[in-house]
């Protein structure tokens, strides 16, 4: 684990910086509930309420979040895009999600359409955050094909349903 060099002040608690930092950190970077981190502080001994493990998630948390995404590695070039349907409080939802090579989430959008326009508005926001694809990877929906030319004209855009099975796994469980 990388302990942040400035954390904020601890005065005031109980336990030293190391026991908080690492409780934080297993919150956050496995993302664990505060029971699961309250069984991990008490298999090392540390007994500590899950109360007292949210409060210094709410404290400290941000803080680790914002080191724990600034030590991840960059995403990589070849992305792999596809959709599908959730019903949100009995409403048919569309679940747009972008996994890169490496099988790491991109990012995740939830529309009520599945058209060229909901296509356009997730892959913006992607090459909004990421920066354009080398490779975009689809299933055969037609919706895909001109958002991807307009928004990132120099990628390789390969259209095949047996090459997206990255994602497709991926979609796994939320399907369950």
């Amino acid at each position: 684990m990388k302990k942040p060099t400035t954390m904020p002040r601890l005065k005031g608690f109980r336990y030293p910086r190391e026991i908080i930092a690492y409780a934080v950190w297993a919150y956050h970077r496995f993302a664990l509930s505060a029971a699961d981190v309250e069984d991990l502080l008490a298999e090392r001994g540390v007994i500590v309420s899950r109360e007292t493990v949210r409060i210094w998630v709410n404290r400290f948390g941000q803080h680790f979040a914002d080191c724990i995404k600034r030590d991840r590695p960059a995403a990589a070039d070849k992305w792999h895009l596809d959709e599908v349907v959730i019903p949100v409080n009995g409403v048919k939802q569309w679940l747009w999600r972008a996994v890169d090579a490496n099988g790491d989430v991109l990012d995740i959008l939830v529309q009520r359409h599945r058209n060229a326009k909901a296509a356009r508005r997730f892959l913006q926001h992607l090459i909004d955050r990421f920066g354009q694809p080398r490779v975009a990877i689809t299933d055969k929906l037609r919706s895909y094909i001109k958002p991807i030319r307009d928004l990132a004209p120099n990628a390789d855009h390969r259209v095949h349903k047996g090459l997206n099975n990255r994602i497709e796994g991926s979609h796994r469980p939320t399907r369950k």
